[in-house]
């Protein structure tokens, strides 16, 4: 598939970012002398997030995924519990990513089911990759008053293989805010998150469940992305109905 690349990709005036993560504690953002923006990072701790919709569109039709994210920033790892319509079905999902480890697991708690899977570890859509550049900001509303507007950064870059993204994140406390992707494989995908909560009520969500524990790791060609990951068990259940 040919490599798509709209023009505002191609601005070689774009800073890049040189460092990366997310972080709940108290953030700084400042602007060096390169005019590169850089989040201070003073701590790094797990998010909660109350809601997450993944639209996403492939050669095989539209996946809508509405549901429920945990992301714990210093240990890299995501839990993802949400609800897909894929076609005419609908499904419950859930994923544990470890993305430090390299493997993610795919369960079905209705039949206490585990597959563990490679997984690939070179983007993670809760935090900025160190290699982005740095497209803008902008506010979301105003700033003629006080609590009207929200200041946002836009990052892009690149997705192995042909594949791009651009992300937005809050200025403040670099919360993300969108994500809209493109890979051949996977085709558009659109993330929107909200409603972040600090902290995690349940460390012990970032661990596998019980009956993961036999699980072998499946010997594939190439591992999956967190796009695919989300995709593939969607793709295995409408193919068996």
């Amino acid at each position: 598939m040919r490599h798509f690349e709209p023009d505002f990709f191609n601005s070689s005036n774009t800073p890049a970012r040189s460092s990366s993560s997310i972080s709940v504690a108290p953030t700084l953002c400042v602007i060096d002398s390169l005019l590169s923006l850089h989040c201070l990072l003073s701590l790094s701790l797990s998010l909660s997030l109350l809601s997450l919709s993944l639209p996403q569109v492939g050669a095989d039709g539209a996946i809508m995924s509405t549901g429920r994210i945990k992301y714990d920033a210093f240990g890299q790892r995501v839990l993802v519990r949400n609800l897909v319509t894929a076609g005419n079905h609908t499904f419950s999902v859930e994923h544990l990513m470890l993305f430090k480890q390299n493997v993610y697991y795919e369960m079905d708690w209705s039949r206490f089911s585990c597959q563990k899977k490679k997984l690939d570890p070179s983007f993670i859509p809760m935090q900025v990759p160190a290699d982005a550049n740095h497209m803008g900001q902008v506010v979301i509303g105003s700033l003629s008053s006080w609590g009207m507007g929200v200041t946002v950064n836009t990052w892009y870059g690149a997705l192995p293989p042909n594949g791009m993204y651009m992300h937005v994140f809050t200025d403040a406390g670099c919360f993300p805010a969108t994500l809209l992707a493109f890979t051949p494989e996977s085709g558009w995908t659109a993330v929107s998150t909200y409603n972040w909560v600090l902290g995690t009520t349940d460390p012990m969500d970032f661990l596998p469940p019980f009956f993961c524990g036999k699980s072998q790791l499946e010997e594939t060609e190439k591992a999956d992305t967190f796009f695919t990951a989300l995709e593939s068990l969607a793709k295995q259940s409408t193919s068996k109905q």
